[in-house]
């Protein structure tokens, strides 16, 4: 049994819990830092990145969650949450978390009534995965090792680094689960490598 967390603190939970849910996974809607310690792998939802930020820092969930990240456990993070992991926010003299080797830049599609669905390829996941974007971010800029998974209008709107992945659009406001379940599948690859570590150590 998988445990999977959706950071709790602003933001569509219940949509992520809904996406996630699955026989074989256990989804816990997190709110407490101890609660990162049981979890294979952890949600950042979309919200407003700002308030997101503010209450990490109010709840002290700052370090804990570069912890979870750096020792490799699997992080989604979607809109606001792609915020919050990347390296570099344009117009911020830093980033967040900066857990990803990326840029972002915020609002890049427009304001609340610019809103906008599509549907999207993304590499590995489908060639008509259904995406919400709301006051949705971009990524300006991945790094070397970072995977660009999508492009909307020659603009990078999903990516991967190792074990972390981001998008700009809001997969849980659709009934489409197939980036949860990519994610999900990242989470049980790492928890298999992880026990098989143990085994030959």
């Amino acid at each position: 049994m998988l445990k999977i967390g959706v950071l709790a603190l602003q933001g569509a939970v219940r949509e992520h819990v809904r996406c996630l849910a699955s026989p074989d996974v256990e989804v816990k809607v997190v709110k407490r830092i101890e609660q990162l310690d049981e979890l294979d792998g952890l949600v950042f939802p979309g919200g407003e990145s700002t308030t997101m930020r503010r209450l990490v820092d109010k709840y002290e969930f700052f370090e804990p969650l570069q912890y979870f990240a750096n020792a490799g456990k699997p992080v989604f993070g979607t809109c606001a949450g792609l915020i919050l992991m990347a390296d570099n926010i344009k117009g911020s003299p830093e980033g967040h978390l900066r857990l990803m080797d990326i840029d972002v830049e915020r609002n890049a599609f427009g304001r609340q009534r610019e809103s906008f669905e599509t549907t999207l390829e993304v590499k590995g996941v489908g060639d008509d995965i259904e995406a919400v974007f709301i006051r949705a971010p971009l990524i300006s800029n991945a790094g070397n090792d970072v995977d660009v998974l999508s492009e909307y209008d020659g603009e990078i709107v999903a990516a991967r680094q190792h074990h972390l992945l981001a998008c700009s659009f809001h997969p849980e406001l659709t009934n489409d689960a197939r980036m949860h379940q990519y994610f999900v599948q990242m989470v049980r690859e790492s928890k298999e490598t992880a026990a098989d570590s143990l085994v030959t150590t």
